[in-house]
């Protein structure tokens, strides 16, 4: 074993495994209480909602109501209303017939996405659907194709929707067999702006705000630094593509799972190059006459904080709530789906982390804040876990919320002093 695979081995280990450091609670019966997950002192997790089916992001109103949106149709509808009575949620009704992933409210209208399309729903003062049969469409025809369909959304301050296209590709190889540049970037692989004034809206009607992003499905609005931040999805297989440049072990920790704050016209450099959270360096892709050492241009964007490889950041959240110790406000959670591909390291993720902020951008180092929901060591393997978080929300009352898309399990995370 190398010096540089052994580094980093040690590095996962601290970062995956030893979690005395975040000071999550030791006491096994505190993590039976609290809905089977670690969380640090003070806080109290519980199971408010289950068997919603593929529950992803969500949205709380000032009323207590959820939105929450499905991958997947349940009884015919892709939207489940819950209301949250304080200990538990009950639901109220179900709506849309377009399953997805993104979800948010936005100036008297409820957004949700499907894979292809934004569509958006009146609200009456209550924050209640008033015409749940007939949305209008925002933006249609959007890119899906093959993977990373998924379009998570996000608003600026200034009638701005941010819908994520993911690259339908791992490092765009098969179109780009002469790497003369990979073609499929005009239309995927990045951050789309649309107006939220017009309806039936084209993707060539938006602006390609930012590229080279493989996938973000974790993406939110700083309001301390007016910027949008996103979490990407790295790229796969870079030893079973390069086995004389990258062992299994390196392999299964790189590249790091990366936050960007973006403006526009920023280039994050996907496929050309990934960033390696070892050596703090953006490398070249191999793909592109990279051999796992050589830098990449410096005209790529640099993020502004990195995470082990693998682990899938599918929900980003700045906290604003004022119910969390301080160090928590306008911090930043996310929620890490977890990995199926770091063999032959142990599979990680299955997290909520937290991200410390100041001034609106990372501050410190990252920590755990909930864990335990993929269950025993066991089930963390691919396709076994018995919850994988996905969204993340804030109630009125500054309440967390995190979903789980296995078992469509809602968690409401409080503190009390």
């Amino acid at each position: 074993m190398n010096q540089r695979t052994t580094l980093l081995l040690g590095l996962s280990l601290m970062a995956i495994g030893g979690l005395a450091s975040f000071r999550l609670t030791k006491n096994d019966q505190h993590a039976a209480a609290n809905a089977g997950l670690k969380i640090p002192d003070g806080f109290s997790a519980a199971v408010i909602a289950d068997n919603l089916g593929s529950a992803r992001h969500m949205v709380v109103t000032p009323n207590n109501d959820i939105y929450v949106h499905l991958e997947g149709l349940k009884n015919g509808k892709g939207i489940v209303v819950l209301h949250d009575n304080g200990d538990k949620a009950d639901v109220k009704t179900s709506f849309g017939n377009f399953s997805g992933t993104g979800i948010r409210i936005n100036n008297g209208y409820l957004y949700a996405s499907s894979d292809k399309a934004v569509y958006r729903f009146k609200l009456n003062a209550s924050q209640e659907v008033i015409d749940p049969e007939h949305p209008e469409i925002v933006v249609s025809g959007l890119v899906s194709k093959r993977a990373h369909k998924p379009k998570a959304i996000a608003f600026d301050n200034d009638g701005n929707l941010y819908v994520n296209i993911g690259a339908y590709s791992n490092i765009c190889s098969e179109f780009d067999p002469q790497k003369t540049g990979c073609p499929i970037l005009d239309s995927a692989g990045g951050i789309w702006r649309f107006k939220t004034d017009k309806i039936n809206q084209k993707q060539r009607d938006g602006v390609r705000f930012a590229t080279g992003l493989r996938n973000v499905v974790g993406l939110d609005w700083n309001q301390q630094d007016n910027q949008l931040f996103v979490m990407q999805h790295g790229r796969d297989a870079l030893h079973d593509l390069f086995p004389k440049y990258y062992t299994t072990q390196q392999s299964a920790l790189l590249p790091a799972e990366c936050m960007y704050a973006l403006k526009e016209g920023d280039n994050a450099g996907w496929p050309y190059m990934y960033y390696d959270d070892v050596k703090h360096k953006k490398i070249k892709g191999p793909e592109y006459g990279g051999d796992g050492e050589t830098e990449a241009d410096a005209k790529y964007t640099e993020p502004v904080a990195a995470y082990p490889g693998h682990l899938a950041p599918d929900g980003l959240l700045f906290y604003t709530g004022n119910q969390f110790p301080e160090k928590y406000k306008n911090g930043a959670f996310i929620a890490f789906h977890g990995s199926w591909n770091r063999a032959p390291e142990p599979q990680a993720g299955y997290f909520v982390v937290f991200q410390p902020f100041k001034d609106g951008k990372p501050d410190g180092k990252w920590e755990v804040f909930a864990d335990g929901f993929a269950g025993t060591a066991e089930e963390t393997s691919p396709g076994k876990a018995e919850h994988r978080p996905c969204g993340l929300a804030q109630g009125p009352d500054g309440s967390l919320y995190v979903s789980d898309d296995v078992k469509g399990t809602i968690y409401k995370i409080t503190y009390k002093k």
